[in-house]
């Protein structure tokens, strides 16, 4: 694996350099997304939190993708931004909310992620995840049953 320094205060710009890196496809079950694209770009243990790390993934969907609904494990914190297009989120009980290029949100260790799909039926959308969790988990995208 490549490894690459940043400064925290330059941290995003170059989680945004290294999206552009193949590290494979981090999909639970590709039956059930729908014209969409999970893969891991970034992934770094943390020294100074034994146990920890940090793994960022690009998540692209196509015109009218979406995801099924899910969890993250239940160590996980997140960060996500739009980086083009419009994605339609709902987390938990909060209302469903669209969010342009340059928005983000984050999900707490625990939270159902019931809508994350592009907002269009004719351009594509992008996001760049950023998850802080338990080294030995490895599924970062856990579908409803």
């Amino acid at each position: 694996m490549k490894r690459i320094l940043c400064s925290p205060p330059g941290l995003l710009p170059c989680l945004l350099i290294v999206a552009t890196l193949p590290f494979g496809s981090v999909r639970a079950d590709e039956a059930q997304f729908k014209n969409a694209k999970v893969t891991l770009v970034y992934e770094h243990e943390l020294p100074t939190v034994p146990g920890k790390s940090l793994r960022a993934v690009l998540v692209e969907y196509g015109p009218g993708g979406a995801s099924p609904s899910h969890r993250h494990p239940a160590s996980a914190f997140i960060y996500a931004r739009v980086l083009e297009g419009a994605i339609r989120s709902k987390v938990n009980d909060a209302p469903e909310q669209t969010y342009q290029a340059g928005e983000s949100w984050t999900e707490q260790p625990g939270d159902h992620h019931q809508v994350s799909a592009n907002a269009s039926t004719t351009t594509p959308a992008k996001l760049l995840a950023v998850l802080v969790l338990d080294t030995n988990d490895h599924q970062i995208v856990i579908p409803d049953k």
